[in-house]
């Protein structure tokens, strides 16, 4: 049996997969089963997915939107740990190996999550810290996860759905590792490409942009308010 379950939601993502696909292959660690979640593509994916055919598990489903087709890939799995790998990010050839030494010597942490690019932009998340966590999304989707930990993703959500992942498990008793490494690329054109720096956020209130920013915020703030 795997031991870690790579769930990969594709979406018009043809142009970009096959490095992600490629990063994959390149893992020192290698027993991982890779789910590959057609979210309703109408690129041409089948044809750059054909020479992985062998190595993939190949899911089709009307267009529902990234939760569902993570939540989908999960359901089809059954190792005991999940990574959710966007089909434009770029594993580094120790990501697997590095996250599963960390949660085996954590045995009390339900994730663990790196360091990481976008782009030029290096992105250092910080140890864990659940105050910070209910203030802000400084957690990425790119964390493996041990199963039996995990909840799901909230479908409803619109945005911030790794966040409302992250404070779910918090509410449940249970927190995240920091690996103070670097460990994959995010390449810039995807769900990333909205990223601002926090001046913005300051500066330019009226921004389109920042307004979507903290209406989304806000409903993930309310669904995880300590009562």
């Amino acid at each position: 049996m795997a031991i870690i379950d790579i769930v990969i939601p594709v979406y018009n993502q043809a142009r970009t997969i096959s490095r992600c696909l490629q990063s994959i292959e390149k893992q020192s660690a290698s027993d991982v089963t890779i789910s590959v979640v057609d979210d309703g593509s109408t690129d041409n994916l089948l044809p750059v997915l054909s020479p992985y055919r062998e190595r993939i598990r190949f899911i089709r489903q009307s267009n529902a939107g990234a939760s569902a087709a993570r939540n989908r890939g999960a359901r089809e799995g059954s190792a005991p740990f999940i990574l959710f790998c966007d089909a434009d990010v770029i594993l580094k050839p120790n990501f697997l190996h590095t996250h599963l030494h960390v949660l085996q010597n954590n045995p009390q942490k339900s994730y663990a999550y790196a360091s990481f690019r976008w782009g030029w932009k290096a992105f250092r998340p910080g140890p864990f810290d659940p105050v910070r966590l209910h203030r802000e999304p400084y957690i990425n989707t790119h964390a493996v996860i041990r199963r039996a930990h995990f909840p799901g993703f909230d479908e409803t959500l619109k945005r911030f759905q790794d966040w409302d992942l992250w404070l779910t498990i918090l509410d449940q008793g249970r927190e995240g590792v920091w690996i103070d490494q670097q460990l994959f690329t995010v390449r810039p054109g995807g769900t990333m490409s909205r990223w601002l720096p926090k001046a913005a956020y300051r500066l330019l209130p009226r921004l389109r942009t920042v307004r979507e920013y903290r209406a989304a915020s806000e409903i993930v703030k309310m669904k995880h308010a300590k009562k």
